[in-house]
C-alpha cells in the first residue's frame, strides 16, 4: 500500500512539474471547467490524482451535475425532500438506475370521476385534469374533471370538481398533450365507432359554472389530420403538437406524423411531416417528449394486430426531421427488454427518462411491470459500428461503474402496486420524481373483439422514484 501511494505522489509532482498542465489552474478554475464535463469524463478526471479526486467528490459539484442533467426545479424538489439525506454524488448514482418505485393508492373524496379507460390525463397549471374515455357498455364519455394536487398528496384527500360535460363530444382514444398552461385535444373515437379529427384547446384548466360556457374551444384550423382514434401525440417543443399513427375511418391503422404549430397566425394548421424513414403503422403506442425537439415512441398493435415493442426516436430539431429506431448495443452484454405491449403508459420523469406501465399483449392479458427507458443509453437499430465505443468503455472502469448508463432497466414495486391494467391515464408530477395514474381496463384474458370479462377502474395512484 505504501508503495502505491509513494507512486501515486511521484506521478502527481511529475505532472505537476509541466509549466502548461492543467495543474497548474486554481480549484476555482477547475471547478468552472468540471461542472460542465460529462458524467464519464468527470469521473475519469477525478482518477488522475488525489486532488483532483477529492475535487470531483465535491457535493456542490454534484449538484450542479444533478441541475444540470435533471433540471432546476427537480433539483430544488429533491432540496426539499426529506428522503434527500445522502450526498449529490450518491443521490445521483442511485436515481440514473433505480431499482423499485414506491406506490400508494391515494383517497379521494366523496365525488370522483367515473371509472374509465382510454381517456386523457394531464398534470397543467399545478392541477390534474380528466376528459372523456371510454366506459361499461362500450359507452363514451364526455366530461372534464379538475383536481388540485396537495402539497402531500399521501396525507390529502384529492378534491374532484367536475369542470364541464358535453364539449368536446364524448370520445376515447384521443390524444391530449399539454402546451404551456394550455391543453391541445385531437380526434378520438365515439361509441358509434366514428372517428374524429377536430381540435380543442382548453387554457387555464378553470372550473366552470352553470352560467359559464365549457372551459374547451373548438380550434379552428386551415388543415387537418385525417381522422382517427388510438393514436398517440405529444409536446414537440416550440409551442407545437406532434401526433403519430392510430387507427383512420376504414379501420387500417395509419403510419402518418403530423404537426400543430400554435404559434402561428392568424390561423393554426396541422402540416404533415415527412420524413425518409417512419416506425410501421400501429395503434395503442405512446410518444413521450423528452426535451428539446425530441419525442420517443413505443410500442403499439401493428397491421396484424401483433403487438410491437420497438423504440424510434422523432427529432425536430433539424431542417429534415426523421425517425430513428434505437435499441440497446447488439455487441453489449444482453439487456431486458419488455415484452411486447399496447394500451401502456409513458411517462417523462427527471433525466429526460421514460416510465412505461402495464399495457395488454397480443392476447389482451394486462400487464402491471415497470421499466425505465433512458434513450439516451439507446444506439442507432441499423448502425452497429456507432455500439463500438461502448464495448471500449465496457472494459473500463467506468464503463463497469454503477454510473454506466442503461436503455431499459425493470423496476421493483414497493407499497401498494397498482393492479395489472391497461389503456389507463398517466402524468409527471413533482418534476419528475412522481407520477400519478388513474383508471384503465383490468383483469381479463380477452379474445379480441369480445367485451366479457373487462372491469374499468376509477383508483388513483402515486408512484414516486424517490430513493
Amino acid at each position: 500500500m505504501d508503495a502505491l501511494s509513494h507512486q501515486r505522489e511521484e506521478q502527481d509532482r511529475e505532472a505537476r512539474s509541466q509549466t502548461t498542465s492543467i495543474f497548474s489552474l486554481g480549484a476555482d478554475q477547475l471547478f468552472v471547467i468540471l461542472q460542465y464535463l460529462p458524467v464519464p469524463s468527470l469521473l475519469a478526471f477525478g482518477m488522475t490524482c488525489c486532488r483532483f479526486r477529492d475535487l470531483v467528490d465535491s457535493d456542490v459539484l454534484w449538484a450542479f451535475v444533478c441541475e444540470r442533467e435533471w433540471g432546476s426545479s427537480a433539483l430544488e424538489s429533491w432540496s426539499s425532500c426529506s428522503a434527500r439525506k445522502t450526498s449529490w454524488k450518491r443521490l445521483y448514482r442511485r436515481m440514473l438506475a433505480p431499482r423499485s418505485v414506491s406506490c400508494r393508492r391515494l383517497h379521494q373524496g366523496d365525488v370522483v370521476p367515473a371509472a374509465r379507460a382510454s381517456h386523457s390525463m394531464n398534470f397543467v397549471s399545478h392541477k390534474i385534469a380528466i376528459f372523456g374515455g371510454g366506459c361499461d357498455g362500450g359507452r363514451h364519455l364526455d366530461d372534464t374533471w379538475v383536481a388540485f394536487l396537495p402539497d402531500d398528496p399521501t396525507a390529502e384527500s384529492i378534491v374532484w370538481q367536475q369542470s364541464s360535460v358535453g364539449t368536446p363530444t364524448g370520445r376515447f382514444g384521443q390524444s391530449c398533450t399539454v402546451v404551456g398552461d394550455t391543453l391541445v385535444l385531437f380526434g378520438g373515437i365515439n361509441d358509434k365507432g366514428i372517428r374524429q379529427c377536430d381540435t380543442w384547446v382548453n387554457r387555464g384548466i378553470h372550473v366552470a359554472n352553470s352560467e359559464e360556457k365549457s372551459p374547451w374551444q373548438f380550434l379552428e384550423v386551415a388543415v387537418a389530420p385525417p381522422p382517427r382514434g388510438a393514436h398517440a401525440g405529444c409536446y414537440g417543443g416550440d409551442s407545437r403538437v406532434i401526433v403519430y399513427g392510430g387507427i383512420g375511418s376504414d379501420g387500417v391503422r395509419l403510419k402518418d406524423t403530423w404537426m400543430l404549430d400554435l404559434s402561428e397566425e392568424p390561423l393554426s394548421s396541422w402540416q404533415e411531416v415527412i420524413t425518409l424513414h417512419s416506425p410501421p403503422a400501429r395503434s395503442g403506442h405512446t410518444l413521450t417528449w423528452i426535451g428539446g425537439n425530441r419525442m420517443i415512441l413505443f410500442g403499439g398493435r401493428g397491421t396484424r394486430f401483433e403487438v410491437l415493442n420497438d423504440v424510434w426516436m422523432l427529432d425536430m430539431e433539424d431542417e429534415f426531421p426523421d425517425w430513428v429506431e434505437l435499441c440497446a448495443c447488439k455487441l453489449h452484454p444482453a439487456h431486458e427488454y419488455p415484452a411486447p405491449r399496447a394500451g401502456h403508459s409513458a411517462t417523462l420523469i427527471f433525466g429526460g427518462r421514460i416510465l412505461v406501465f402495464g399495457g395488454e399483449d397480443a392476447r389482451r392479458s394486462r400487464k402491471c411491470d415497470m421499466w425505465v427507458l433512458d434513450p439516451d443509453a439507446g444506439y442507432p437499430a441499423n448502425n452497429a459500428s456507432a455500439c463500438v465505443e461502448i464495448i471500449n468503455a465496457s472494459h473500463s472502469d467506468i464503463g463497469r461503474s454503477k454510473f454506466a448508463r442503461r436503455f431499459w432497466k425493470k423496476l421493483k414495486q414497493r407499497g401498494q402496486p397498482p393492479g395489472r391494467r391497461s389503456f389507463h391515464g398517466a402524468c409527471a408530477v413533482q418534476s419528475g420524481r412522481a407520477i400519478l395514474l388513474f383508471g384503465g381496463m383490468m383483469d381479463g384474458n380477452l379474445m379480441p373483439l369480445s367485451a366479457s370479462g373487462l372491469r374499468f377502474d376509477a383508483e388513483l395512484y402515486l408512484l414516486q422514484l424517490a430513493p
